[in-house]
C-alpha cells in the first residue's frame, strides 16, 4: 500500500506540473500574440516558439542554478561581508597597501575614494 500511495502521489505531482507548464505556455503565447504584433508589428508565434522563448528567457535571465536561492544582490552582499571580514584582520599599513593595489588594477572607483583624497595621499607619500 505504501508503494501505491507514493506512485499515485508522484503521478498527481506530474499531472499538476504539466498542467501548470501548459497554462504558462499558453498564457505567454496569448500575451505575445496580443501585444507584440499590434505594438511592434512583430510576428505571431506558435506553441513551439513559445516554449523556445520561455527557455531562452530562463537561460538569459534566470539561469539554471539549482539550490542557490536568491539573486545577484544576495551574492554581492555575501561577497562584501567576506571582504570586510578579511580586511578586519589586516593591519592599517597592509590595508592601505591592498587598497592602492586594487585601485591601480581596477581604477578610480575601487575603495570609495574621491580624487581629492587620492591626490592628497599621493602627495603625502611622494618625497618633495
Amino acid at each position: 500500500m505504501d508503494r501505491k500511495f507514493w506512485l499515485l502521489r508522484g503521478l498527481r505531482l506530474f499531472l499538476f506540473a504539466s498542467l501548470f507548464l501548459t497554462a504558462v505556455v499558453f498564457a505567454t503565447q496569448y500575451l505575445w500574440n496580443w501585444l507584440v504584433p499590434e505594438l511592434f508589428h512583430g510576428p505571431a508565434i506558435g506553441v513551439g516558439q513559445t516554449v523556445g522563448l520561455l527557455l531562452l528567457s530562463r537561460i538569459l535571465f534566470g539561469g539554471f542554478r539549482g539550490g542557490r536561492p536568491g539573486g545577484w544582490a544576495q551574492r554581492r552582499k555575501a561577497w562584501q561581508q567576506r571582504m570586510a571580514g578579511r580586511m578586519e584582520h589586516l593591519s592599517p599599513a597592509e590595508r592601505e597597501k591592498f587598497r592602492q593595489q586594487m585601485q591601480t588594477r581596477c581604477g578610480m572607483g575601487w575603495g570609495h575614494q574621491t580624487e581629492a583624497a587620492a591626490k592628497t595621499e599621493t602627495a603625502a607619500t611622494q618625497p618633495a
